[in-house]
């Protein structure tokens, strides 16, 4: 399984714009056309790429690198991370989370914070699988969770 993190460009945006989580995750995910809106409101800290497995779109994901925020442990954080529906369960996920972890720390990271809602149960199992851990705070309601890299 080849997971790559490409740019999104006027050939493949609107492909990645087709992907939808299952009816009963988007209450967890921004649609990916929304997260694209908010990437161009926060170019400066925003990076969005589509996630491709053996040159087949498969997902989405969105970081927030801010070097020049003062708390080294808020400065980077995974926003978005989505696969399409008809994919899921075929392990997509579990394998483009470990190539986002690699892209933060080749990136100079020294930890990722991503923050969920308690009731995502797959998202927050496969999240601690990877090792991420729970901080105990909250953020708009949901909660935080933070990876030492």
């Amino acid at each position: 399984m080849n997971v790559e993190l490409i740019n999104l460009t006027e050939e493949n945006i609107r492909q990645c714009f087709e992907l939808k989580v299952a009816s009963d995750q988007a209450q967890y995910i921004a649609p990916n056309a929304a997260s694209w809106n908010a990437a161009n409101e926060n170019i400066d800290i925003a990076r969005p790429f589509a996630i491709y497995c053996d040159g087949k779109m498969v997902g989405f994901t969105m970081f927030a690198f801010d070097e020049n925020y003062e708390d080294p442990d808020d400065r980077y954080w995974l926003w978005r991370f989505m696969i399409d529906e008809d994919l899921q369960g075929n392990g997509y996920g579990t394998a483009a989370l470990q190539v986002i972890i690699k892209y933060f720390k080749e990136h100079g990271a020294n930890n990722i914070c991503l923050s969920t809602k308690e009731t995502n149960e797959r998202a927050l199992t496969m999240y601690r699988k990877a090792g991420f851990r729970d901080t105990g705070e909250m953020n708009d309601g949901e909660l935080v969770l933070q990876l030492d890299l």
